[in-house]
Formats: C-alpha cells, structure tokens, sequence
C-alpha cells in the first residue's frame, strides 16, 4: 500500500486529474460535487468525506503520540491530546501556509534524517560493513535467503495451504491495490494542493514529480525495516525507532526525531485542514446561524471540530495501517465512482451522484463491520467473506450510479454556483 500505491496515486491524479479539476476553479471536492451533479450532491459527499478523515487525522496523532511515549515516557494518550493540541495551533494560525510553505522545510529536514539512518543502517558490519551500497545488495541478498516472504509481491498457494485462504490472499492484494491507487484521488488533501497550484500545467506536473519523489524516499523506511529483520531480528521496538536508537549518535538522534514529528506533524495539519475546508465551505454553511458568520471564522470552528473527531478515533487503539485503510476505503467505495464519472463520463443528475455515494458507503460499512466482528454465518455466506470490503463498496457504488441514471431522467441544471456562500475569484 504504501509507498508504491500511494506513490501511483500522485501519478494518476497528475496524468488524469489534475488539470480537470484545477480548470473547475473550485475550493473543495465537495464544490466539484455542486458544479458537476447539484446541491444534495454536494452535501452527501460532504457528510461522507468528512468523518472518513477522522482516521487519517488519528493515524498522525496516534504515530506521534507513540514516538512521545517511547523517547519521553508520556503515556500515549496523553501524548494524543498533546499532538492534536499542537496540531491545532499550527493549523488555526498558519492555514494553508501551514500546508505547503512549511511543508518544504520540513520535507528536507525529513529526508535528511532518513538518509543519515539509512546510509548508517545499511554501513552495518552484518551488511556493508562501512559501505551503505554493499550492505544495500547484501540486504536483499540475505533477505532472499531468510525471508523470502517479504519480497513476494504474489501470494504463495503452498504458503496459504487451501484454496479459500489462497483466494483470500489474493483479493486482499488487489484491494489494497486499488485502495491505495485510487482511495485517495477524490481526497481534499490530494486535490486541495491542485487547486492551490499557479495553472493546470503545473499542477500536473507537481502531482507527478511527487509522485515519483515519493516513491524514492518512501522506500527508506521500508529498507529499514528490512534491514531491522537481519541486524537485529528480536528487537523489542518499531524498527526505524530501534535503528534510530542503534546507529545514531546522540546529536543524530535529535535530528532524526526532529525530522519524524516535521513530517508527522506536517501530514497532520493537512489531514486536519482538508476536511475542516468542506466542513465550513460547503456544510455549515448551509446552517442560517454560520452563513451570517465571516468564512475564517466558520473555518477555524470546523478545524477544532475535526480535531476533535480524530482524537475521538485515535483514542480508540486502532493499528497505524488499519486506519489507513479506513480512510482510504470510505473515499474508494463512496466518491471514487462520482469523481470518475463526473470527469470523463455524462453526469446525469442529482440521484446517479447520491445513489452512488450511498449505496457505496453502506456496502462498505456492512462488510467491513462484518469483517471486524465475524459472526456466525452458514459456509455459503462465510466463503462471501473472502471478499474485501472495497470491493463489495466499489460495486454497489457503480450500480448505484446506474440505478441513479434509470430512474431519473431529468437533465440537472447546465450549472450550479460553486459554493453556498463564497464567491470564487477567477484566476
């Protein structure tokens, strides 16, 4: 899932997104909603969207929340509030400079840190022994050896043992692939960047440089963790946490943790930005009581609401990974299908756009609570299990579009404003 998916996931939006969407002129996906499908679009995509983030928000706080606890002994959730209070500090005063100009200082400190434990890690006598590109090769050299497991891309039928487990294997490969590929393309925090751009041009090709970028320095802490499997295989730690603690020298170490929370923190004021401008552009400002209120100052209560939301989440001890998928799977089964359809297809109307949003999202929660509780089920039903949850909401979103386009004929209206109650400057 990440880093190649995510990775892919910049690329796709710059070769097939980024210039559509960016000569919409709008401020929010949920806009895109409005233009292209009409008002109760807009609202159901909003309701949708903005909780799926709650995960995604508690993902960084939970990450930063851990490293506190580990190099300070601050219990975790203390260490919870402590982010989402700093987080919030950063988003309210900085906004979208807390986004993007910061971002570019933080990145180089990030990856300066990555680097320096890398080239350390790999240097190891077990490995390259003073020399980070031997100990690259031997890396994957022993890792072949030891744990052939880790570089399969391909489930193993041997390994799975039955057909329903090898099947299982399989579907849950590909849903992560298309989670990871396409989750995140109607995402705010994705498209908000877009939108920010100078001209479509170069929206494009920002998405696809950082696409590639990406991919590049993402796979440093994925060699770090394969390397922690051959260094130090009965570690107590996470693995980059042990390494860091291995190879770096007190003065390194610093950099290094100051690099993780830059990048953490500055994952989180997007995560927490990204929702917070659907929630005031395109919610509360249907509420007579905010639509009379200045758009900063609706932003700023919908920034506090949705940090509380992901502190209620990361609260509630969800794995790192598992609320990653959360957050990418609500937006695949619920929004993917719209933004698709919206773009390169015919919009029909309003109920193609709800029905699919719908349909999607209640496909989804359904299987996916059923694959959290597991209850008793007859064989026939319990092999429908094998089945990842993304794809039962995937389908139920494209019939809902379908259905949407059979029962209502009706043409919706050429256009539709932007927004309820901010005016878009043109470019």
């Amino acid at each position: 899932l990440d880093p190649f998916a995510c990775a892919g996931t910049l690329v796709i939006a710059g070769f097939f997104f980024a210039r559509p969407l960016w000569n919409r002129n709008i401020f929010t996906m949920a806009d895109f909603y409005r233009q292209t499908y009409g008002p109760a679009a807009e609202l159901t995509g909003g309701l949708i969207q903005v909780p799926s983030y709650f995960a995604w928000i508690a993902l960084q706080y939970s990450a930063l929340a851990g490293l506190l606890e580990l190099y300070f002994g601050i219990p975790f959730s203390t260490g919870v509030l402590l982010v989402a209070v700093l987080t919030l500090a950063y988003t309210l005063i900085g906004g979208m400079w807390s986004v993007t100009l910061t971002d570019s200082f933080q990145i180089v400190v990030a990856i300066t840190g990555l680097v320096i434990l890398t080239s350390a890690t790999l240097s190891d006598p077990l490995l390259g022994n003073g020399n980070p590109f031997v100990g690259f090769s031997v890396l994957f050299e022993k890792l072949g050896a030891e744990h052939p497991d880790h570089l399969r891309l391909w489930p193993d039928y041997a390994t799975a043992g039955t057909t329903r487990a090898y099947v299982t294997a399989v579907l849950s490969v590909l849903a992560a692939w298309a989670t990871g590929l396409f989750g995140n393309i109607p995402g705010q925090d994705l498209q908000q960047r877009v939108f920010a751009a100078k001209n479509a041009n170069t929206a494009s090709r920002a998405c696809i440089l950082a696409g590639v970028l990406y991919l590049a320095f993402g796979c440093l802490p994925l060699i770090l963790g394969f390397a922690s499997l051959v260094t130090h295989p009965g570690g107590d730690l996470e693995p980059v946490a042990f390494l860091a603690n291995t190879y770096l020298s007190p003065a390194m170490l610093v950099v290094f943790v100051l690099a993780v929370v830059s990048m953490i923190i500055s994952t989180a004021t997007s995560a927490v930005l990204a929702p917070a401008t659907i929630l005031g552009h395109n919610l509360l400002a249907r509420i007579s009581f905010f639509k009379k209120s200045k758009p900063l100052v609706r932003n700023r209560l919908s920034v506090v609401l949705v940090s509380l939301g992901g502190i209620s989440v990361a609260m509630l001890g969800e794995s790192l990974m598992g609320l990653l998928d959360i957050a990418l799977s609500i937006q695949l089964s619920a929004l993917f299908v719209p933004v698709i359809c919206g773009i390169y297809g015919r919009p029909k109307n309003q109920a193609c756009c709800v029905l699919a949003m719908l349909f999607g999202f209640t496909a989804w929660s359904g299987t996916y609570a059923n694959e959290v509780f597991s209850p008793a089920y007859p064989q026939f039903l319990l092999n429908m299990q094998c089945i990842p949850s993304d794809f039962y909401g995937v389908t139920a979103s494209i019939f809902g579009y379908g259905l949407g386009s059979w029962i209502s004929q009706s043409t919706p209206p050429k256009s539709f404003p932007p927004a309820l109650s901010d005016k878009i400057v043109p470019r």
